[in-house]
């Protein structure tokens, strides 16, 4: 499977998020950027786990700037819809997690890894539907920043 760059049109995808509500990727187009985080899965046990909350913690304290810049942000990961709920409860979330238990849209996007969970990445798409940036290699204690020092310049 070929890997989405920079560049390239952002496929679409309908996903159900952890409040129930079902999520299309077209329906902000010439709306609003729209960032999506993938993550293997909100609970794991040792060092992928701390890297899930560390990453939460960094796009939390940046999610205000994120929305300022005519933005919006959602993460993914093959958990269910349930644990999505659960997980952003836990831990005060206040942005809209996607649960992808069938892999087809993380498959497209991030590709998993050899355990079958998807690849900590993270995409930029602007209002036309192109995807701007793709972080691969993710500072999960930074990746705020990193996401709004990007939107700030698109």
């Amino acid at each position: 499977m070929l890997i989405i760059q920079e560049g390239q049109p952002a496929p679409n995808f309908q996903l159900k998020a952890n409040d129930d509500s079902s999520i299309s990727l077209d329906s902000f187009k010439n709306k609003k950027n729209v960032v999506l985080c993938f993550y293997p899965k909100n609970h794991l046990f040792g060092c992928p786990s701390k890297k899930v909350f560390k990453m939460a913690q960094s796009i939390i304290s940046s999610y205000q700037t994120i929305l300022s810049t005519d933005s919006i942000l959602f993460t993914i990961s093959v958990d269910t819809v349930e644990d999505q709920a659960q997980f952003v409860k836990e831990y005060d979330i206040p942005y809209l997690h996607l649960g992808d238990t069938v892999k087809d849209t993380c498959k497209k996007y991030a590709g998993l890894n050899f355990v079958g969970l998807p690849k900590r990445s993270t995409f930029i798409i602007d209002k036309k539907g192109i995807i701007r940036k793709v972080f691969r290699d993710i500072d999960v204690e930074n990746h705020g920043l990193q996401i709004t020092n990007f939107l700030k310049q698109l």
